[in-house]
């Protein structure tokens, strides 16, 4: 399992992974998942993965050629003209690549076996800011102001957090610090997503990170959150009415 979120805001894109992946209780590994390519002045794209593991490695290998000699590689993402072109294109190779894994392996198609689905944000030229969930099938989904994130793999307790705390035009680090506070609820109710933890921040026209960093288990800033949202709960819980049973 894994967690992943894109945000949109205002201000630009807020990209957080975890980097855990595990089979099991005894077999925990890390492996990044977030990717990242840009050219300076032209473009940045950036990919966040979810699923089985050898499927997702399989589609940044195909991005990147992997399987040819350095000097004949080249990274497909970069010559596409528009960011649509770049959800459409990982799009199909996701779908290709869940199909021929099925078959090689006498799965039923759509079995869910090798299934994956990933976050595609960038920006290319002079288009916009855009950001797209890339479901297995190979289709996708565009964000919008009216749904500004999306989330992939472990969803469910992180969620509340973005939902009730997202706002368009807040700042950069306020949407840090509302991710911390997502990823480390997440992170508290289901083992199979852990730390460290991957941040991107994208600023509108900036083709270059704005500000990137790994977040380790013993940032600082990150057990700050930890603790301060903790006890903040257990402050704001005993704020509340007490229940009666003779009313």
């Amino acid at each position: 399992m894994t967690y992943c979120v894109g945000m949109l805001l205002d201000r630009g894109l807020v990209l957080m992974s975890d980097t855990r992946t595990n089979s099991g209780v005894d077999n925990i590994s890390t492996f990044r998942k977030m990717h990242c390519w840009s050219v300076p002045g032209e473009r940045i794209v950036t990919i966040m993965t979810a699923g089985n593991l050898a499927t997702t490695q399989s589609v940044i290998s195909q991005i990147e050629e992997r399987n040819k000699a350095h000097d004949d590689r080249h990274n497909s993402l970069l010559e596409a003209e528009t960011m649509f072109q770049v959800a459409a294109h990982v799009g199909k190779l996701l779908r290709d690549t869940i199909a021929a894994s099925d078959a090689q392996n006498g799965e039923e198609a759509g079995s869910g076996t090798f299934t994956a689905s990933m976050i595609v944000a960038g920006q290319i030229g002079n288009g916009e800011q855009r950001l797209f969930l890339v479901y297995p099938e190979g289709n996708f989904i565009e964000a919008s102001f009216d749904t500004p994130f999306f989330q992939i793999g472990e969803t469910k307790y992180g969620r509340p957090i973005l939902i009730r705390g997202y706002d368009r035009d807040m700042s950069f680090e306020d949407a840090v610090k509302l991710l911390m506070v997502s990823f480390d609820s997440t992170i508290k109710a289901n083992l199979s997503v852990g730390l460290p933890l991957d941040l991107l921040v994208i600023e509108k026209d900036g083709f270059e990170p704005a500000h990137q960093r790994r977040i380790e288990a013993v940032d600082p800033y990150y057990l700050a959150v930890s603790a301060g949202w903790g006890e903040a709960l257990k402050s704001a819980f005993h704020s509340l009415p007490d229940y009666s049973f003779y009313n």
